[in-house]
């Protein structure tokens, strides 16, 4: 049987509740202990670092992606099983999802925004069909599934579109999502 990966979008900041950084902690060890890769943007700050350094401590698997401009500013880990330089941002994000095999959105900001939004739009044009699971900590994904709901309610996507999003609000629901899915 194949490894799964699951690539994981979240923060390059902690955010300003500890319950961000311990479900980045929590998501980490999850992952290793189901025996999966962690796939993420390879960043060695904010939830990035602390889901990865769990994932490891674990024994986990690490494929981490960044942008060349990217290395200082979000101190790229090189210390993981595979590291990969992109040049440009649209390279990330195309390389962590072909080597992913579901998705999981954290807390985050525009970027982790950036990067649900294109997953979940090639979800909608048929280009993969990977599972995309938001881990809503203290809500914190309830503006976006509102926002969700609106861009259908409004006739600007069909109601499918909710359909390619389950969402979970601790790291044990959406680790139960992730194995149900990914069988």
């Amino acid at each position: 049987m194949t490894m799964k990966s699951i690539c994981v979008y979240c923060g390059s900041r902690m955010g300003t509740r500890k319950t961000y950084e311990q479900a980045a902690k929590d998501m980490g060890h999850a992952i290793a202990s189901n025996g999966w890769r962690l796939v993420y943007g390879a960043g060695d700050v904010g939830l990035m670092g602390t889901v990865a350094r769990a994932a490891q401590e674990g024994g986990a698997e690490t494929f981490g992606v960044i942008p060349e401009h990217l290395l200082r500013l979000e101190v790229g880990k090189r210390d993981l099983t595979s590291f990969v330089v992109t040049e440009t941002m649209h390279e990330r994000k195309k390389v962590l999802l072909l080597n992913a095999d579901a998705v999981v959105v954290m807390p985050g900001g525009a970027g982790s925004l950036d990067e649900f939004f294109e997953v979940l739009t090639w979800r909608q044009l048929g280009l993969h069909a990977k599972p995309i699971v938001l881990l809503d900590v203290d809500g914190y994904w309830a503006p976006l599934k509102a926002m969700l709901d609106h861009v259908v309610d409004q006739g600007f996507a069909d109601a499918s579109l909710l359909d390619y999003v389950q969402s979970g609000t601790t790291v044990d629901e959406v680790t139960d999502i992730l194995r149900s899915a990914l069988g």
